[in-house]
């Protein structure tokens, strides 16, 4: 029995270790940036500078249908496969834009670089884009995102901003900002452009 007891409590501080070291290591992992523009109680609207994508395309129509195959590409761009075999550092968040056409999966690159001084991928399957300004209307939750998470949470920011007046542009997205293996404190969001005048 004592050494059930010994071997649970290490097993736990092992835990407690790995999760402690998963929540530095996102700390110091470089954000997109972004101005607050306006805090609402439940949600925020943000103004986002145009920034560099690595982004695959596909016909996935669910969160669990792109996200593994999707980011397996991403991170296989950014881990050197590229025609400099250079290892670019990973961003956060990750993008998802989920719709019944085509759907889309997207890594920020850091601000260090550009579509020009981006190493070309070796997948052609992967583009280098560049995104417009955008104003975005954002809404936060934690835990492991689902689909029926981002189903709830699209509905719940789509209703809140009709009862503040504000219009939404185009599709509801996806921000995931954590990596499989941290379990607590996670951050995702469910992002949409909106018409804002300042």
């Amino acid at each position: 029995m004592k050494l059930f007891i010994v071997i649970l409590l290490v097993v736990i501080l092992l835990g407690v270790l790995f999760q402690s070291f998963a929540i530095m290591s996102t700390n110091k992992t470089e954000e997109q940036k972004y101005s607050l523009i306006r805090k609402y109680k439940d949600f925020e609207i943000r103004f986002y500078p145009s920034a560099t994508i690595a982004t695959i395309n596909s016909y996935a129509k669910t969160y669990r249908d792109l996200s593994g195959p999707g980011f397996q590409k991403l991170a296989g761009y950014i881990f050197g496969g590229n025609k400099a075999n250079t290892k670019i550092s990973m961003t956060s968040p990750v993008q998802m834009d989920i719709n019944d056409s085509v759907s889309t999966m997207s890594f920020v690159m850091p601000s260090a670089y550009t579509k020009d001084n981006l190493p070309k991928p070796n997948d052609p399957n992967i583009l280098i884009k560049s995104t417009a300004d955008e104003y975005v209307a954002a809404i936060r939750f934690g835990g492991y995102a689902s689909d029926k998470d981002l189903k709830f949470y699209s509905g719940k920011l789509q209703n809140l901003l009709k009862e503040n007046g504000i219009t939404s542009l185009g599709n509801y997205r996806f921000l995931g900002y954590n990596p499989p293996f941290q379990f607590i404190g996670r951050r995702n969001e469910i992002i949409v452009a909106v018409d804002w005048k300042e």
